[in-house]
C-alpha cells in the first residue's frame, strides 16, 4: 500500500493481504493505515494476492472510488478475490469454533463474498499505453511489467502547483526472456522510481537449467512410482509449469506421466489466460495461432471438485500434482503435503518466493517436523526447488532495468522485500549514481 498524495487528493498504489505470521498479519490486514472514506482513486498493479487482496476491505470500509487496472488485472481479480473471500470466511468459521467454546467473542471475516461484488463493479479498465485521469492533476499510463498476465509498470505523472512531476511504479518487476509473457517495457522521463525489491540480493539460475531439473526430478518419481508434488501460485506460475511440462512431454522426455492441476482457482486461471492473448509474447503467439494451448497437452487433467481431489490421495504413482497456494498456506497443496509428506518416496518441488513463517519457507530451510492443521508432521519426502521459473526480476534484472531509466532519475524508493533484500538493492542503487535512494519505513512520508 503506497499513498500518493497531490492536489488535496490521495491515490493509493496497491492494496495487499499481509501473509506471514497469522497474529501479525491478522492485525495489519484488518487495521489500515488510513480512512478508506479519504481514498480519492485505487491503481492496481497486477493480481497477486499480496498487491491486491485487501481490495474488498477498503470497500467494505467506505471506499466509493474507482479502482483502475489492465482488462486482464480485473479478469484475475474477479477469480483470485472471489476465492480469498471464500477462505476468509471459511477460516474464521473454523478459528470462531474454538473461541466459542472457549467462552470468547467471536472474529467477524476479514471480508465476504458480498464486499468482492461491490468491488468488481467499481473496476476501470485501461489497456496498456494509453493515458487516464485518476484525479486531479493526476495521470497514469500502463506499460507491460511482464511478471504475470496483466501486470503493469504504472507511470504516473503529477501536477501541483505549476510544477510536473513523473513517477515510475514498478508493482511487481517481471523479466526478460521469459516464456509466455513480453519483457517488461522500459519507460524513461521518470523522475521518482517507486521500486520493489524480493530479490534485491539474490540473482537467479540460468533458465536454460529448468527443463533439464524439472525432467529429472519427474523422472525420478517415475522411477520410483511415487509422487512429484508442486506448490504453485494459482497465476503466472502453474501456467509456466503447464508450459515447460508441455515441452518435455512433447520431446518425450517425461513419458505419459500424468499431470494433475488440483486447484479450481489455477483452473480458473489458466481459461482467462487463455482470454487474454494481448499479454502473449511472439513465441506463445504462434503456438495459439496454430491451433494449439500452451497450457493444455494429454496428460494434464484439471481437477475441481473436491472429491476427485481426495481421490488423488489414494491413487498409485506416479504422478506429478500442481496445487495452490504457492506458500503452502491455504488451499488443497495442504492435504496433499499432510497425507504424502511423510513418505521418503515422494518429493517436494518449490519454484517460487517463499516468505518468513510460511509453511513453504519452513520446508524449504529444512525443518524435521511441520505442522499441517495444527498437527505435528515428520518431513521424510525430499524438498527440491527450482529458483530460476521466479517470475520476479533478480538483483541483476533490477538494477539493470534502473540503469535503462536513470536518465533524469532523482531518487529511488526501495520497497517490497525483506530489510536485508531491500537494503542490498539499495546500495546497488546508490553505487549507479542516482542521488537520492531510501527504503521508507512504514507509515514514512516521502516529498517529492
Amino acid at each position: 500500500m503506497h499513498l500518493l498524495s497531490a492536489n488535496g487528493r490521495r491515490v493509493l498504489l496497491d492494496c495487499g493481504l499481509c501473509q506471514g505470521k497469522r497474529k501479525e498479519a491478522f492485525e495489519r490486514n484488518r487495521n489500515l493505515p488510513f480512512e478508506p472514506r479519504e481514498i480519492d482513486a485505487v491503481v492496481l498493479s497486477h493480481a497477486h494476492i499480496d498487491h491486491s487482496g485487501n481490495l474488498p476491505t477498503l470497500v467494505r470500509r467506505g471506499y466509493r472510488g474507482r479502482v483502475y487496472a489492465t482488462p486482464a488485472t480485473v479478469d484475475l481479480c474477479d477469480i483470485m478475490l472471489r476465492d480469498s473471500a471464500h477462505l476468509q470466511v471459511r477460516d474464521v468459521e473454523f478459528v470462531n469454533k474454538r473461541r466459542v467454546r472457549e467462552g470468547r467473542a467471536p472474529f467477524e471475516p476479514l471480508y465476504g463474498p458480498e464486499d468482492v461484488e461491490r468491488l468488481m463493479g467499481r473496476f476501470e479498465p485501461c489497456g496498456y499505453g494509453g493515458r487516464h485521469r485518476v484525479a486531479e492533476g493526476v495521470t497514469i499510463a500502463f506499460h507491460d511489467a511482464g511478471h504475470i498476465l496483466g501486470s503493469a509498470l504504472t507511470e504516473i505523472e503529477v501536477e501541483e502547483d505549476g510544477a510536473r512531476r513523473r513517477i515510475l511504479f514498478t508493482g511487481d518487476l517481471g523479466r526478460p526472456g521469459m516464456p509466455i509473457l513480453r519483457d517488461p517495457v522500459v519507460v524513461g522521463g521518470c523522475e521518482t522510481l517507486i521500486t520493489e525489491s524480493t530479490y534485491g540480493n539474490r540473482v537467479h539460475p540460468p533458465m536454460g537449467d529448468v527443463e533439464g531439473k524439472l525432467a529429472g526430478l519427474v523422472n525420478e518419481v517415475c522411477a520410483r512410482r511415487s509422487r512429484l508434488l508442486i506448490p504453485a501460485f494459482s497465476v503466472g506460475r502453474t501456467q509456466q509449469l503447464l508450459y515447460f511440462l508441455d515441452r518435455l512431454h512433447a520431446r518425450g522426455a517425461i513419458g505419459g506421466l500424468p499431470v494433475f492441476v488440483d486447484s479450481p482457482l489455477s483452473t480458473r486461471a489458466t481459461e482467462v489466460h487463455e482470454r487474454h492473448p494481448e499479454c502473449f509474447d511472439a513465441e506463445t503467439l504462434g503456438v495459439l495461432q496454430r491451433g494449439g494451448s500452451p497450457f493444455g497437452f494429454p496428460a494434464v487433467r484439471f481437477i475441481t471438485e473436491v472429491e476427485d481431489s481426495k481421490a488423488l490421495n489414494s491413487r498409485p504413482g506416479p504422478m506429478v500434482v500442481i496445487s495452490a497456494s504457492g506458500m503452502c498456506e491455504g488451499g488443497r497443496i495442504l492435504h496433499h503435503l499432510r497425507n504424502h509428506i511423510g513418505d521418503a518416496a515422494n518429493l517436494v518441488l518449490f519454484v517460487g518466493f517463499q516468505a518468513e513463517s510460511t509453511l513453504g519457507r519452513y520446508l524449504i530451510e529444512g525443518r524435521p517436523t511441520v505442522r499441517i492443521f495444527g498437527e505435528e508432521h515428520r518431513v521424510r519426502a525430499r524438498i527440491a526447488k527450482i529458483n530460476a521459473l521466479s517470475a520476479h526480476a533478480d538483483r541483476e534484472e533490477l538494477l539493470g532495468y534502473a540503469r535503462a531509466i536513470r536518465a533524469g532519475l532523482a531518487r529511488a524508493l526501495v520497497v517490497h522485500g525483506e530489510p536485508e533484500n531491500a537494503q542490498a538493492l539499495a546500495g546497488g542503487l546508490r553505487e549507479l549514481g542516482i542521488p537520492e535512494v531510501a527504503v521508507p519505513a512504514a507509515g514514512q512520508a516521502v516529498p517529492l
